[in-house]
């Protein structure tokens, strides 16, 4: 399968594209990232230089991915996630003298956004975080803590609401203040099983995957 890229579009050197991978208008990907095969890049998306983005991943339009982001197979970024990776960022030197370089330095702080992930339209995402494998995240939401495997998380601060199947159906809702376990719980839409043990989700059924389990 052939990579598509938009006439529009600004590939930086050394980018790595994968097998079927397109990139839509006007986005702009930075020297020496690398995206898997299959992956979906909307219009005026911007990707920084060295992330690393896994196979079948949805970027959308607008979405900003910075230094320091790592994103597994199979995630969905909506349209205009941002993410951050310094905490108390500055333009310029002290003295006004210059612009900072955006090299990474000990400041920059790194994401690793887990397979299947998705997270939703306009959300932002603090860096140094963790986001779990198979969660997903509201629009709108501001992520300033880490996010557990299969959870569902909304708000600003994000607040943990419920716990979510591979195929992104509502399993149970869930509050981080009275946790609850179920030795079973089945996903009304597609069947698969999981069990929960004080709001930690655990798959009994996960289905075989091309891209290796995840």
């Amino acid at each position: 399968m052939n990579v598509r890229i938009h006439p529009t579009a600004m590939i930086e050197e050394g980018v790595e594209l994968g097998a079927g991978t397109a990139i839509w208008d006007h986005a702009h990907i930075r020297h020496h990232a690398c995206l898997g095969a299959e992956c979906i890049v909307g219009g005026k998306a911007s990707i920084a230089y060295d992330v690393r983005i896994g196979n079948r991943c949805k970027i959308g339009p607008f979405v900003s991915v910075c230094a320091g982001v790592e994103i597994e197979d199979g995630v969905m970024l909506a349209i205009g996630v941002v993410f951050t990776n310094e905490l108390f960022p500055r333009a310029t030197t002290p003295d006004l003298s210059r612009l900072r370089d955006s090299s990474p330095t000990e400041r920059t702080l790194t994401t690793r956004v887990g397979a299947g992930a998705t997270i939703g339209a306009n959300a932002t995402v603090r860096g140094g975080l963790e986001i779990g494998r198979w969660s997903m995240i509201g629009m709108g939401t501001v992520v300033t803590r880490s996010v557990r495997p299969f959870h569902l998380v909304s708000g600003n601060p994000a607040r943990l609401v419920g716990c979510v199947c591979r195929c992104g159906d509502l399993l149970e809702r869930l509050n981080a203040d009275r946790p609850v376990s179920h030795s079973e719980i089945t996903c009304a839409a597609c069947g698969l099983k999981y069990k929960i043990e004080s709001n930690e989700v655990i798959e009994l059924t996960p289905p075989a995957s091309p891209l290796g389990e995840v």
